[in-house]
């Protein structure tokens, strides 16, 4: 049974410009398209969003959600500057699955950065969907779903469960 859902940040659920310094001091910050519609949809499951961002600890994340009105969505912030650990290492999964009270097999990592969010993920034993908004043309062996439209993440987590 899934329990968790895990964000990746930058690119998965805000929008990643590459402007320097702290997102949430940014000229301007959005979504990525699709996520506030999955996000009302995916009912019932422990919401975490989790970051590799370099100059972003726990704070800055939740300051840039708040931003956008996202913060709400999540019930778990964590960061690799807090957690100790960066992604891919496994120990940076294990860690947050820890702290939230679920087994890795309980949980689902979705990101949009192969190597660091799908392959850790899977290395960790999550269960991954990698958000490919540009295409998913591509082998992806450690993503057990791809999609380019975040929208489809509730049917996807949905399938994942059986």
């Amino acid at each position: 049974m899934l329990r968790a859902l895990i964000f990746d940040w930058g690119g998965t659920v805000m929008t990643d410009t590459g402007e320097p310094g702290p997102m949430y001091l940014w000229k301007e910050v959005a979504l990525v398209p699709g996520v506030e519609e999955a996000l009302l949809r995916l009912n019932g499951f422990v919401t975490c969003i989790a970051t590799n961002a370099d100059v972003s600890d726990t704070d800055a994340m939740v300051k840039a959600l708040k931003r956008v009105g996202a913060d709400g969505w999540f019930s778990h912030f964590f960061s690799s500057k807090d957690l100790g650990y960066m992604k891919p290492d496994p120990r940076f999964f294990l860690r947050i699955c820890g702290e939230i009270g679920c087994l890795p097999e309980e949980c689902v990592m979705i990101g949009n950065d192969y190597a660091k969010d799908i392959c850790g993920g899977k290395e960790a034993g999550l269960k991954t969907v990698f958000f490919a908004p540009g295409g998913s043309g591509g082998h992806f062996p450690m993503a057990d779903a791809v999609t380019g439209n975040l929208q489809e993440l509730p049917a996807i987590i949905t399938s994942l469960e059986k």
